[in-house]
């Protein structure tokens, strides 16, 4: 493993907020995504290379050290997030794209240096279980119909790990998870679950193909090999950066709290990956729905108070872990990527 800096700053660049982080410990490299463009440096932030020129908001990355490729949500719809991505791209009045969701699936060593359009270095797998969600209508107690199936926005969380119920597993196989964006909705009660899709990252990319912005495809997986269910309470946009802790056996879901007061609303949660999903009743969802309902961890709905994370969250092994701490400065946005650790459950910044 290469030395761990406790401060890497990414540099800054004139585009969205930096989304997601991934750390490829073997060969010494961090990604940042910036909305619209992928980032690498090496371990000291030295900038080796970007891919640019996403119309879309790519979220929350992981790198796969199982084929040394970076996986990332990927959206393109025409709500207030699609319309402020086209403002700041100088967009406006263009016609509007399909909603559409990807996993976006990044060959890593190819990014070598800057500016590499990134229809030349990805492929995207169309994910059908997310826009039927997403353009689907959700029944509410009086009887009318709300728009957007779970209050699904799209996805954002990615993480790569073992199944719910074989954590404990050393030879286990590893899923990518993909996690649902969520809009906040105070007057429903079907959109208190974060919901996470599994797929098979080899079937992924196996049913990808290049993406032409200008004419997006529809090939992907016919579905999710599972499709998860966690009880949290309703949170403003969803799951912002899934990762799986191999220290704790955790999926740590990092989120923008949200505002409903029945529920104490943190910043962070983490579901129990040693426990196996339990089918059961799908609360406030009609008509009556089963599920498979995923376990949170011993700080249950209260979470963890660990303010950080929701724009890029790394475990790295050994209980220690990458946190980003956004900000702008004249350059544009950048990142500092924070060493920390994990005491007493509680995450703390190494000085």
């Amino acid at each position: 493993m290469v030395s761990l800096p406790k401060n890497i700053y990414s540099g800054a660049y004139r585009s969205g907020h930096c989304q997601g982080i991934a750390v490829d410990l073997e060969k010494g490299f961090v990604y940042y995504s910036f909305t619209t463009l992928l980032v690498k440096t090496d371990m000291d932030g030295r900038f080796v290379g970007s891919a640019t020129g996403l119309c879309g908001h790519l979220g929350c990355i992981v790198f796969n050290r199982d084929d040394g490729r970076v996986y990332g949500s990927l959206e393109y719809k025409n709500d207030a997030i699609g319309r402020g991505i086209s403002r700041m791209l100088g967009e406006d009045g263009k016609e509007e794209r399909p909603d559409r969701f990807y996993i976006a699936i990044f060959d890593a060593d190819r990014i070598d240096r800057a500016d590499i359009p990134a229809e030349e270095v990805m492929r995207c797998s169309f994910l059908r279980e997310v826009t039927d969600d997403y353009l689907g209508e959700a029944l509410m107690p009086d009887g009318s119909a709300k728009p957007h199936v779970h209050g699904c926005s799209g996805i954002d969380g990615t993480a790569v790990g073992p199944d719910f119920g074989e954590a404990d597993d050393p030879d286990a196989r590893r899923w990518l998870f993909v996690a649902y964006g969520v809009y906040s909705d105070t007057e429903r009660q079907d959109n208190d679950y974060q919901v996470l899709l599994k797929y098979d990252p080899a079937e992924l990319y196996a049913k990808s193909a290049p993406l032409s912005q200008k004419a997006m495809h529809r090939t992907g997986p016919d579905a999710p090999a599972s499709k998860y269910f966690l009880h949290t309470g309703n949170t403003k946009y969803g799951v912002q950066n899934l990762e799986y802790d191999p220290a704790t056996k955790k999926y740590i879901l990092c989120v923008y709290p949200g505002k409903k007061p029945a529920f104490p609303n943190p910043p962070m949660f983490a579901a129990d990956a040693r426990i196996a999903p339990k089918r059961g009743i799908l609360a406030g969802v009609l008509p009556e729905t089963e599920g498979e309902i995923l376990s949170l961890d011993e700080h249950g709905r209260d979470g963890i108070p660990f303010a950080h994370g929701d724009t890029g969250f790394a475990a790295l092994g050994d209980g220690l872990y990458y946190v980003s701490c956004h900000g702008r400065n004249e350059n544009g946005q950048f990142t500092n990527v924070r060493l920390c650790t994990l005491e007493g459950g509680m995450f703390r910044f190494l000085e």
